[in-house]
């Protein structure tokens, strides 16, 4: 999905609004609007599922800190381990909406 929404936005970049008639640009605007709507289900997807493994982090952790055991430290760590890719792939998603976003609005000027 990241390489779609960088692809995406790259396209977007290229697009030159100036040279469009009414007609084409209420069709770019539809089809920018179904794109941002993929894109926004994948992040809250993604979301769902980084706020899952966070909240199974962090009680993992906390039964570190009760039941101490090679079992529970590694479970931990896996978690940690799984949470830190959702973090960054979920931080690219949001920022990836965002420019759409903003470049949705300059087309609605």
């Amino acid at each position: 999905m990241r390489k779609r929404l960088k692809k995406y936005l790259v396209f977007i970049k290229e697009i030159n609004i100036t040279d469009m008639t009414e007609k084409e640009k209420k069709t770019f605007r539809t089809e920018m609007l179904v794109q941002i709507g993929f894109f926004q289900h994948e992040r809250l997807v993604h979301l769902i599922v980084m706020v899952t493994i966070a909240v199974f982090t962090f009680f993992s952790a906390l039964g570190c800190l009760v039941w101490p055991g090679i079992l529970i430290i590694v479970l931990t760590g896996l978690l940690m381990v799984l949470l830190i890719p959702y973090i960054i792939h979920y931080y690219i998603l949001e920022n990836g909406v965002q420019k759409l976003y903003e470049y949705y609005d300059k087309i609605m000027k």
